[in-house]
């Protein structure tokens, strides 16, 4: 009877022993999620999501209301095509005095004829040689008066179009659309609630590509590198467990005091350093799941 006893303690203790040495290190499953807020204020006129939808980059999940703002782009719409009206037809309006000036350059270059076969005085010539410079200098006046009102107005023109990008980009805002394909995590808002400018909306997270935060011990850091392949086993309870392929994706730079939810395989290690692992999940991984990394 003695016998029996001692080999069961043996098998315990080699079941121990065997337990002890199956794991380098232990963590959390994690993955990086992404909050997403709200950009502009108002009435939240359509979010259809909820917890657990998968959803896609790109994917229009929720609308702010874009009324007032669709009546501020038709403004400016409307303003911009008055100003745009508005803008003087250079060529019309000189076309006046372009005729004149042509009629003067005939009338001067008579008087200049009749001048010299002495049938007109030097004066009739100075007169109206004067009168052609006047014109010239009217229409002249009348071109750049003209030119700068057309600049002023095509300014004018410039800053409504700003005015109306503005408000399409407030528009565009307006439109809550997923950032990454993943999964909806948390949803903080509903249909009919008003947002406002930085008020999350939901939290979401890709949960195919997730990683397990474990720590090493310093002793360990000589055994490990970025890119390194190793075996997560994740821990479904009872005698459900299944390896997963990882990669050591980080390693942190400075250590850290071992959280009470980590387990080392020296219980006097106080100093250890964060390692993600990056797996590639089935479906079946949960996020705050324990895990084991072998190495």
């Amino acid at each position: 009877m003695k016998k029996i006893a001692l080999f069961f303690a043996f098998v315990l203790i080699m079941v121990s022993c065997r337990n002890s040495i199956e794991y380098d290190a232990t963590g959390i499953f994690e993955a990086n999620t992404v909050t997403v807020s709200s950009e502009t204020s108002g009435k939240l006129v359509l979010f259809d999501i909820n917890e657990g939808d998968s959803i896609i980059a790109g994917q229009q999940v929720g609308l702010v209301d874009t009324i007032l703002l669709a009546l501020q782009q038709k403004q400016l719409h409307s303003q911009q095509l008055s100003t745009e009206k508005s803008s003087p037809d250079i060529a019309a309006q000189a076309a006046a005095l372009r005729s004149q000036i042509a009629h003067q350059q005939n009338e001067c270059d008579r008087i200049a004829r009749l001048l010299a076969n002495g049938a007109a005085t030097q004066k009739q010539s100075d007169d109206a040689n004067a009168q052609l410079r006047t014109l010239r200098g009217e229409l002249e006046g009348l071109l750049s008066t003209l030119d700068n009102n057309r600049s002023s107005i095509t300014e004018s023109v410039s800053a409504l179009q700003y005015q109306k990008e503005q408000i399409e980009e407030q528009i565009r805002k307006c439109y809550i659309s997923a950032p990454i394909t993943g999964t909806v995590l948390q949803k903080y808002a509903e249909q009919g609630e008003y947002a406002t400018p930085g008020r999350p909306l939901f939290k979401m997270a890709n949960l195919n590509d997730i990683y397990l935060r474990s720590y090493f011990t310093a002793s360990q850091l000589a055994h490990i590198r970025i890119g390194q392949e190793v075996t997560v086993i994740a821990d479904f309870g009872g005698d459900e467990r299944y390896e997963y392929p990882g990669r050591i994706v980080w390693i942190a730079q400075e250590s850290e005091f071992t959280p009470k939810s980590i387990q080392t395989q020296d219980s006097r290690a106080n100093l250890v350093y964060a390692v993600k692992i990056a797996v590639k999940n089935d479906g079946r991984l949960k996020l705050g799941q324990y895990g084991e990394v072998r190495l």
